[in-house]
């Protein structure tokens, strides 16, 4: 059964199996595509597109457009929100590559950590401690109830600051 014939079923006989017959080739090429470009594994970007697809079979109107392009986009937004929070996974940030040198004593290293974090905002240190702690910017935003486009703008101005700061 094609993408085409799909459309053409009557409604009472159109089931989940018959939706995922059809959509299977679609949504496997999709989300091995978005693979290849992301560091997500295929397998679970499938499964996110399989849930935007399940979310969107009880809003289905066959009445308005083809079913299958409907499907398709609300698995395409699905699959592109898990390729988003991929990108914004980070492993927790880390001064320490920056801050030691071979042979530093750990009690040095920890002073100039201080010293660099009591310059920054309040703000600041929060979320350098959300970073440390190992949440996403999205986390960090919602920790601190702010956006996470405030959390980047925040986290480029310690990046500068900390650049400075290292000169001196």
């Amino acid at each position: 059964m094609n993408l085409v014939s799909l459309s053409r079923i009557p409604a009472e006989t159109t089931t989940i199996e018959h939706w995922v017959r059809a959509l299977w080739p679609r949504l496997s090429r999709m989300a091995g595509y978005y693979a290849r470009r992301c560091p997500e594994e295929a397998d679970d970007l499938l499964q996110e597109a399989w849930l935007g697809v399940l979310e969107a079979l009880p809003t289905l109107d066959r009445q308005i457009g083809e079913p299958e392009q409907y499907l398709l986009r609300y698995a395409r937004w699905r699959l592109l929100d898990a390729v988003r929070r991929a990108y914004q996974r980070h492993d927790p940030l880390s001064l320490d590559d920056d801050l030691t040198g071979a042979g530093t004593d750990s009690a040095l290293e920890t002073l100039a950590l201080h010293g660099f974090l009591d310059q920054l905002t309040p703000i600041q240190r929060a979320i350098v401690g959300c970073l440390l702690a190992g949440c996403t910017w999205r986390e960090a935003g919602k920790v601190l109830d702010c956006s996470s486009a405030n959390i980047a703008y925040h986290v480029r101005r310690i990046g500068e600051q900390y650049r400075r700061w290292r000169v001196l």
